[in-house]
């Protein structure tokens, strides 16, 4: 019964390598940085996410701790980094803006200063939506682009092997072996880039919705509760 680690062991990547066109290097390599940048959004993406929510359910908590929200100390809106924090913001600085827009007119209109409120929430929310989404753009692509990359490395590297084979009066399995070899080394490191990014990119995406419907819920209570302060 055979076994993987021999099989492994039999493989030497390096001279696989070394025996590679020009073009099969160069796009080994490139694969080689595509991994290396997956790896790096996977981890810090993850990384920013989960502080990012520890801070949104920070605030939340401080918020829910006050009796008011329209008369909080600025401290509460200069947080811009914080996506909890720069909705309410958003918001409190909408409504005020528009009272006192409605003040020199002389209108007092609660149901508009709402709306201005509202409206603030939606463009913090588009927003922050949009930070939570960022660097995913290059873990799509890479996933989406390793494994045709690699197919095209594999398919260079067989056409390059018959176009040696034409040129020789006859031709056998060791002849071959070598050449495919190296065309195939191409896809196998393709599908070592794109089959981990695909499981990150999944688990980010997970992770970027829940935080998006979370921010949505916060959102809503917020807009409550200047609702009802607003009367």
């Amino acid at each position: 019964m055979l076994t993987v680690a021999p099989v492994l062991a039999s493989v030497n990547l390096i001279k696989i390598f070394t025996t590679t066109d020009f073009v099969g290097q160069a796009i080994t390599v490139g694969l080689a940085l595509f991994s290396i940048v997956a790896w790096t959004v996977m981890f810090g993406k993850f990384s920013e996410l989960k502080r990012l929510r520890e801070l949104n359910l920070a605030f939340e908590q401080r918020l829910r701790d006050e009796r008011t929200l329209l008369d909080l100390p600025e401290s509460f809106r200069t947080r811009r980094s914080i996506p909890y924090a720069d909705v309410y913001a958003d918001a409190v600085e909408a409504y005020w803006r528009a009272a006192s827009i409605l003040q020199e007119k002389g209108i007092d209109s609660g149901r508009a200063r709402l709306e201005h409120a509202e409206n603030g929430i939606q463009r913090a929310i588009a927003r922050q939506t949009l930070r939570y989404e960022s660097s995913m753009i290059f873990l799509a692509s890479i996933v989406s682009g390793a494994p045709f990359l690699g197919l095209f490395g594999t398919v260079w590297g067989v056409m390059e092997v018959f176009q040696a084979v034409s040129n020789q009066t006859s031709a056998n399995l060791q002849t071959l072996a070598p050449g495919v070899s190296a065309a195939l080394m191409t896809t196998i490191a393709g599908l070592v880039v794109a089959i981990p990014a695909v499981f990150g990119y999944n688990v980010l995406l997970t992770r970027t919705r829940q935080l998006a419907t979370e921010l949505e819920n916060y959102a809503s209570v917020l807009a409550d509760r200047l609702e009802l302060e607003s009367r």
